[in-house]
């Protein structure tokens, strides 16, 4: 949900432990390019299943 709604900013990369991806979308905030990028991110974030996002991102999730 990070990345449909606050995407743009590069919120959803700070929270997977990404900072330089989210440095990058703050950067470019401004051009509309990462709010496409994390719509489709959203999507198939959306769509995955918990162990495909697990594996994807390392994430744990307790």
């Amino acid at each position: 949900m990070l990345a449909l709604f606050l995407g743009s900013f590069g919120i959803h990369k700070f929270y997977l432990g990404k900072p330089g991806l989210g440095i990058l979308y703050l950067i470019f905030c401004w051009t509309y390019i990462p709010s496409i990028i994390s719509f489709v991110e959203a999507i198939i974030y959306l769509t995955s299943g918990d162990i495909d996002f697990q594996l994807k991102n390392k994430v744990r999730i307790m």
